[in-house]
C-alpha cells in the first residue's frame, strides 16, 4: 500500500513510518525538518519537506496515487496550540487535498479527553481528574476537536484514534481497543501501539467513519 504520513517526525509518526516500512508499504513522509525523521534511507521511503501544512496545493502531489493518508500531527504543548493551532488548520488542507488527489482513506490520532467520558469510570476520574486535565490542556484539546470536526465533515473514509497518555515503549499489539467509544480506565499506551492502531485501522472496515479508543 502507498501511504502518505503527516507528522512523521513526532513520536507516533516515526513509529508509523517504521512499522509501515516493515510491513512492506511505500511511505511518503511529510516533514518540516528532515533531520528530525531519524530514519535510515530506504528504497520505499520518500521524504517530502513541506514548511506550511495549510498549503493545499503543495500537498496534492504528495497524495496523488496513494491509497491512504495517516496524520500523526499534534501540538507539542498547550502553549503551542494556543499560539499557533496545528492539527485543525492542517487537517482542513489535508482533507481538501485528499479529495483533489482522489485519496479516500484517512487515519488520524487525537486524544481520549476529546471524546466523551466513559460511564463505567469512577467518580474521581470523571468528575475530578478529567475536568482538571481538560482545563490544563484546553487549547490543545480544542485544536484536536476542530480537527475531528473537520474530518467528520469530509468525504473521506476516516478513523480517529483516541489514546490516553503516550509513553515510549515497544509495540505490543495487545492493547485494548473500543470502536465508537473510550476504553474503560484508560491511563497510558505506547506510541508504538498507537502507530499500530493507526495502520491497522486502514484495512479494518469496522473503524470507518468511527472514533476508536485505545489504551494499554
Amino acid at each position: 500500500m502507498k501511504l502518505t504520513v503527516f507528522g512523521a517526525t513526532g513520536g507516533v509518526g516515526r513509529e508509523v513510518v517504521r512499522q509501515a516500512l516493515a510491513a512492506g508499504h511505500e511511505v511518503t513522509a511529510v516533514v518540516r525538518d528532515p533531520a528530525r525523521l531519524d530514519h535510515a534511507p530506504h528504497e520505499r521511503l520518500e521524504v517530502a519537506v513541506v514548511r506550511d501544512l495549510t498549503d493545499e496545493d503543495a500537498l496534492v502531489p504528495l497524495l496523488t496515487g496513494r491509497a491512504a493518508a495517516i496524520s500523526a500531527l499534534g501540538a507539542a504543548s498547550n502553549k503551542q496550540a494556543r499560539l499557533a493551532p496545528v492539527t485543525g488548520p492542517a487537517l482542513r488542507a489535508i482533507v481538501s487535498a485528499m479529495d483533489r488527489a482522489g485519496v479516500g482513506r484517512l487515519a488520524a490520532v487525537s486524544a481520549a479527553p476529546v471524546g466523551p467520558d466513559v460511564a463505567t469510570d469512577g467518580f474521581v476520574a470523571r468528575r475530578v481528574f478529567l475536568p482538571l486535565l481538560r482545563r490544563a490542556l484546553r487549547d490543545l484539546y480544542a485544536d484536536l476537536a476542530v480537527m475531528e470536526a473537520t474530518i467528520r465533515a469530509s468525504g473521506t473514509e476516516w478513523t480517529v484514534i483516541r489514546p490516553p497518555r503516550l509513553l515510549n515503549g515497544p509495540r505490543t499489539g495487545t492493547y485494548r481497543r473500543v470502536v465508537g467509544a473510550g476504553v474503560p480506565n484508560a491511563r497510558t499506551i505506547s506510541r508504538a501501539d498507537v502507530a499500530d492502531a493507526l495502520l491497522t485501522s486502514l484495512t479494518d472496515p469496522s473503524t470507518a467513519r468511527r472514533a476508536v479508543g485505545v489504551a494499554a
